[in-house]
């Protein structure tokens, strides 16, 4: 096949302006182009022109004129966003041959442990699946009676149950993961079997959506089952038996032993409580550097006049266009890098705590992103400098943010208007009532949310970076440090705080526990995790013969 970078058409020029693009880039007849067929296999919006928008393709176009031919008219066209390419095929390795006495337990329903149990499954290998949340619309209506009554179920909630916390989120599907394997492309590939959009395999910022993702998970739960595996919901890791170096068992709930061999830890980032278990019993492990900071809120208006210089939503949807993203980075003056992580547009702040007393929040948006605001995390790294060198300190660290968020709002989300919380963090009078009214609705806030001073939450040193952050970036976007910009808190779970070590086969130094995903400290998103699940499923049947 040939493959076709860089062709540009206006945006909105649709599939037929497209076509004809690619077939004058091959300098093809109609006749020619005619017995010709091709696939989109990347698609980004170029606003640098503004107010010139252009829709950017890469396309794989099939021929028939065979390798030979294709060369020959490839060397013939002489650019360089013209060649011949062969897709990355996914392949599963081959099975090992040490006999497996009991099935792989796999702990945790997230994008690492579904994929994980859904290729040793699609292999023979009947994985158990553990699950300490609920099934997807039992976890539904729990988070929703969280965000009504403040009532929380601490095993049911947006970061425990099916899906992860992924599902409670934008569902992007972005990744910085080099796919030379085809693993990205596989994942991508199975979301879309089970439902997901199929723009997905194409489009530089792809997502779901959590409306979405809610439908595709259990499709893919379905899916294990069909091919002999088993998913409990209600069955929280609570203890392991090691001996002698190698896990001999896992504790569910309390009491019931259940034997295992192959024990794939993939518990998210907020199983705390997994991973003090886990250091308890010596299981090596390391401190690992994460982003803290406040998430911030914007009309989305504002931010796609910025982006498209277009603010009515009417005009962008008849173009095509996405309610616009944004990307940001900026170094303070103390050196710290200041970025924008997780951004939604068109979506909503979410309540993401998962413990009694602890406060988080995160974004969520559905797929059509369209609640009219855009917001993102805002954050810095932290690391040893902040809160000690202790493999659990960082964790620490967490928690004590979250608890002052907690008693910020008295258990509601945190709230304040930019311009108040730089007033505050210099000293100066705020400019509104911080204990004034705050509308969850009109913020297109999930939860409660109470207005406070948010600049009281984070250390000094973090709250003037994020300061010289957000300055930063109102030079880039119009309106983005004005009291348009709502902050709200606390962001702090954007990755592990820990990283449960592993060698290159997969395997923790505890022979039989597989340490995987984002909790174990090995991906940083859906996409990555659920890959990387998919990379353990390969060393577990590498090793082992099928059930």
């Amino acid at each position: 096949m040939i493959r076709i970078t860089q062709c540009s058409i206006p945006c909105g020029a649709g599939q037929e302006a497209l076509a004809d693009r690619l077939r004058n880039m091959l300098k093809m007849t109609k006749g020619e182009w005619e017995r010709c067929s091709f696939r989109i296999v990347r698609h980004s919006v170029d606003a640098r022109r503004k107010p010139q928008l252009l829709d950017v393709y890469s396309a794989e176009v099939m021929t028939p004129l065979g390798a030979a031919g294709e060369r020959k008219l490839v060397k013939k066209l002489r650019s360089r966003n013209i060649s011949t390419a062969e897709p990355v095929r996914y392949r599963f390795p081959s099975s090992g041959s040490e006999p497996l006495r009991h099935r792989p337990v796999v702990i945790g329903a997230g994008p690492a442990g579904l994929f994980c149990a859904l290729f040793l499954a699609e292999h023979g290998y009947r994985p158990l699946v553990l699950e300490r949340g609920a099934a997807m619309e039992e976890r539904i209506a729990d988070v929703r009676r969280f965000w009504e009554t403040g009532e929380l179920n601490p095993d049911s909630n947006v970061q425990f149950g099916e899906g992860g916390a992924g599902t409670f989120s934008d569902g992007k599907l972005n990744t910085q993961v080099n796919d030379r394997t085809g693993r990205i492309a596989k994942v991508l590939e199975t979301f879309v079997e089970a439902g997901a959009p199929q723009d997905i395999l194409y489009e530089n910022l792809p997502h779901i959506g959590t409306d979405k993702l809610r439908k595709v998970v259990p499709a893919l739960r379905e899916r294990i089952i069909r091919a002999g595996g088993e998913v409990r919901f209600g069955a929280r890791v609570s203890g392991f038996d090691i001996e002698n170096g190698a896990l001999k068992s896992v504790i569910v709930n309390g009491s019931e032993k259940i034997e295992a061999q192959a024990v794939i830890l993939a518990p998210g980032h907020s199983a705390r409580d997994t991973v003090r278990t886990l250091f308890a019993l010596g299981v090596p492990m390391e401190q690992k550097n994460f982003a803290v900071g406040m998430r911030v809120s914007h009309s989305q208006s504002m931010i796609d006049r910025s982006q498209y210089g277009i603010a009515d939503g009417n005009e962008r949807r008849a173009l095509g266009l996405s309610p616009a993203p944004y990307k940001l980075t900026a170094k303070a003056a103390s050196g710290r890098g200041v970025y924008t992580f997780c951004m939604c547009p068109g979506g909503y702040v979410v309540n993401a705590s998962s413990e009694p007393g602890r406060l988080a929040v995160n974004g969520m948006s559905d797929y059509d992103r369209g609640s009219g605001r855009a917001n993102s995390a805002v954050v810095m790294t932290v690391g040893r400098e902040e809160f000690g060198d202790g493999v659990l300190d960082g964790l620490l660290f967490q928690e004590r943010l979250e608890e002052r968020a907690y008693r910020l709002g008295n258990g509601k989300i945190p709230a304040q208007p930019y311009p108040d919380f730089r007033a505050g963090a210099a000293g100066s009078d705020l400019l509104a009532d911080p204990c004034g009214a705050v509308s969850a609705e009109e913020l297109c806030v999930r939860g409660d949310v109470v207005r406070a001073p948010m600049h009281t939450l984070l250390p000094a040193s973090l709250t003037q970076d994020f300061i010289e952050g957000m300055e930063a970036f109102g030079r880039r976007i119009e309106g983005f440090a004005s009291e348009d910009a709502w902050v709200l808190g606390m962001e702090s779970r954007t990755s592990s705080p820990v990283r449960i070590l592993r060698d290159d086969a997969m395997r923790s130094p505890v022979d039989g526990l597989y340490p995987c995903g984002e909790g174990a400290g090995y991906a940083g998103g859906i996409t990555s995790a659920a890959a990387d699940g998919i990379r353990v499923a390969e060393a577990v049947a590498a090793r082992f013969a099928p059930l």
